[in-house]
């Protein structure tokens, strides 16, 4: 069975089909930039763009760089702010012709993804998925249950945000070896370590695809650490995954 999923990120939006008894996508994904400033109207086009390519017609699931609550986006802190508070899945199944849209915190998505299919899979007590690209998603996940839009991204670190100090974004603004930048995540992977006591980190985002760069540099975590399995593809597999019923 396949179905559609769209992953809205800091960069990039992309979608594609997912065979959904594999956990993959169905069909190479298609990717457009997204746009600066990325304002409603403007990344709704995007996602039309990107649903258009494949001739989709049927539900799709649809991530977002934010909190999300029964469809409507709470937070903006990686988009234009005219996010906050919008009916944005009624915007985005308008932009698609009417087609039902389920919309879903974009960490979220990858972590349920990588659960199902991925480095997750199988694995009890608490695991968090974290997505390190323009900023920092996480997902939290007891015993096999999502902790919805926890957003830990965001934590204060050593008088920061901790996206601004140890997203993949602030690797490549301040020109970070990989060193470097892996003892920034060690220090937030302690501080979640301390709140959380997890039994697994995953590490996602693009990131993930160059883990032997960064993740041995990690030390002093209890915590098993691994790369995201479904790597970037997570959200959208993960959106896709939304858009059925159960």
């Amino acid at each position: 069975m396949n179905v559609f999923g769209v992953d809205i990120g800091g960069s990039g939006i992309k979608g594609a089909p997912v065979d959904l008894e594999r956990g993959e996508l169905a069909q190479e994904r298609h990717k457009v930039l997204t746009p600066h400033p990325a304002t409603p109207d403007a990344v709704a086009d995007g996602v039309a763009e990107v649903v258009k390519h494949f001739g989709w017609s049927g539900p799709v699931g649809i991530t977002f760089p934010g909190v999300v609550t029964g469809g409507i986006t709470r937070t903006a802190a990686n988009v234009d702010k005219g996010w906050i508070d919008l009916d944005a899945a009624r915007l985005l199944g308008d932009r698609l012709g009417g087609a039902p849209v389920t919309l879903l915190n974009d960490a979220d998505a990858a972590g349920i993804a990588e659960m199902a299919f991925g480095a997750g899979r199988g694995r009890t007590g608490t695991v968090m998925v974290l997505t390190l690209g323009t900023g920092i998603g996480s997902a939290v996940f007891s015993e096999g249950r999502l902790v919805p839009n926890t957003e830990l991204g965001h934590l204060e670190l050593h008088g920061h945000e901790a996206e601004k100090r140890a997203s993949t974004k602030a690797k490549d603004d301040e020109g970070l070896s990989w060193e470097h930048w892996a003892r920034r995540v060690q220090k937030y992977l302690t501080h979640l370590e301390m709140l959380f006591s997890p039994e697994l980190f995953v590490l996602g985002g693009g990131v993930s695809r160059k883990a032997d760069r960064f993740i041995p540099h990690i030390e002093g975590i209890r915590a098993e650490i691994v790369p995201a399995e479904l790597r970037n593809n997570a959200g959208i597999v993960g959106a896709a995954m939304s858009s059925t019923p159960g």
